[in-house]
């Protein structure tokens, strides 16, 4: 049987985290003796990212200048502001003096990036098992093809979070799924709202502007949207030093840290859109016709289905409990990372993990799986070593050039015209 390709490493899933990965191993190719070998593997037809939350005037919450390599490189003709040159648009975004782009257009940056590497990446290649390791990890698709590398970046991304025994359904959904359904619902006469985040008070402000009939309601614990705190001290914790000073923290400074500057991420709303909605809240009580309702300190007990969705809201401070009948509930609550022990089978049982359980995660991001000389790294998923940064664009372009760094620094000198011989898959 023919011998699968073999790479230096094989990126499994292509989000913007290993979007910039791929750039990283563009530009390294571009000037080294010896190139780096790299294939990405994604099971979507087609770069996309959070496409179902692409609102029209909602905006990065990050400054383009943290886009996909300029923190690494800032000569790097993949920049955001190269995009914007490349699209006759960099004068007007200049006098639009605004740091943060609308998401749409830094989702079409995105896009424009991954054209330019698409000879790196596979799509509609979902991987589904992950074997070996010494020396070559060998990697399974769903369609059956193998690929064989010395090292793999896993960056499969995040999955919706929800509340326990909540289930999705035609009326009930999680916010991820916003877009891609919402032309679904016809004159809808309530729509609930779960959820007290960015994603919440956006979802919340665009249905109430969708179907201007329709009441809208917003549950959640807090007693109001809190706003996020994007000060300059406060953002240190997004620079690459303070993912040095994290992962050597003792582990209850990690733990106040995480407590600490919690508002600069989870369940912290842009202090210009929680304006709004308070706007509108204000502003249909003058006219005496409130359709867009704030349930504070309050929580979702029961849902049922039958003609409409049934919410039961309580109050956590009164008990009371208030019954919607709704036509459609949006979860706002959030993402988790993904797990990738269950994709990796086997080496899954073998990652060294912490006195709590977590997987042990070099300051390098690799997994610690002893006795290979191959290496596992993770985009995302190592909060609870790296910080706060894991999961989000502001360390990416940095990231990814230190595990670029480490699998070069790492990589044996081989003959990589040798032929192996292949594994027969049980």
């Amino acid at each position: 049987m023919p011998v699968p390709p073999e790479f230096d490493l094989i990126g499994v899933g292509f989000g913007p985290s290993n979007l910039a990965l791929a750039i990283a191993v563009a530009e390294h190719n571009a000037t080294a003796a010896t190139p780096v070998t790299a294939q990405f593997l994604e099971r979507q037809p087609r770069f996309g990212w959070h496409r179902g939350m692409l609102l029209e005037d909602a905006t990065m919450q990050v400054s383009f200048l943290k886009d996909l390599v300029t923190m690494r490189n800032p000569a790097s003709t993949f920049s955001f502001l190269s995009y914007l040159h490349s699209h006759g648009r960099l004068v007007d975004f200049i006098n639009h003096k605004n740091l943060f782009p609308l998401r749409i257009e830094f989702h079409d940056y995105f896009e424009w990036a991954a054209a330019k590497v698409d000879d790196q990446v596979s799509y509609g290649h979902e991987v589904v098992s992950v074997r070996g390791g010494d020396p070559f990890f060998e990697v399974r698709t769903a369609g059956g093809e193998v690929y064989r590398a010395r090292n793999l970046v896993v960056g499969t991304g995040l999955r919706p979070n929800l509340p326990e025994g909540a289930e999705t359904s035609d009326r009930i959904w999680h916010n991820q799924q916003l877009l891609h359904r919402i032309d679904d619902v016809r004159d809808p006469a309530r729509c609930v709202v779960v959820g007290a985040g960015q994603s919440a008070a956006e979802v919340t402000a665009f249905l109430h502007d969708r179907f201007p009939a329709a009441e809208v309601c917003s549950v959640f614990a807090r007693y109001g949207y809190s706003p996020s705190d994007d000060s300059s001290f406060a953002n240190r914790i997004f620079d690459p030093d303070g993912v040095d000073a994290f992962y050597s923290a003792p582990e209850d400074v990690k733990r106040r840290l995480m407590t600490y500057h919690a508002n600069t991420n989870y369940s912290a709303v842009d202090i210009d859109l929680i304006d709004d909605l308070y706007k509108r809240v204000y502003r249909e009580k003058v006219q005496g016709k409130s359709r867009l309702r704030i349930f504070n300190t309050s929580r979702p007990v029961d849902i049922t289905e039958d003609e409409t969705v049934c919410v039961t809201v309580e109050s956590l401070t009164t008990g009371e409990k208030t019954v919607l009948e709704a036509d459609l509930v949006v979860y706002a609550t959030g993402y988790l990372s993904a797990d990738p022990t269950p994709l990796l089978g086997d080496l899954g049982q073998r990652c060294r993990r912490d006195e709590h359980g977590r997987l042990r995660v070099e300051r390098d991001y690799r997994l610690v799986l002893p006795d290979l000389p191959g290496a596992i790294y993770l985009q995302g998923g190592t909060e609870h070593t790296h910080g706060i940064t894991s999961s989000l664009l502001s360390n990416t372009a940095v990231r990814v050039g230190e595990i670029l760094a480490s699998i070069v620094d790492r990589r044996p000198a081989l003959d990589w015209s040798d032929e192996y011989v292949v594994k027969e898959w049980a």
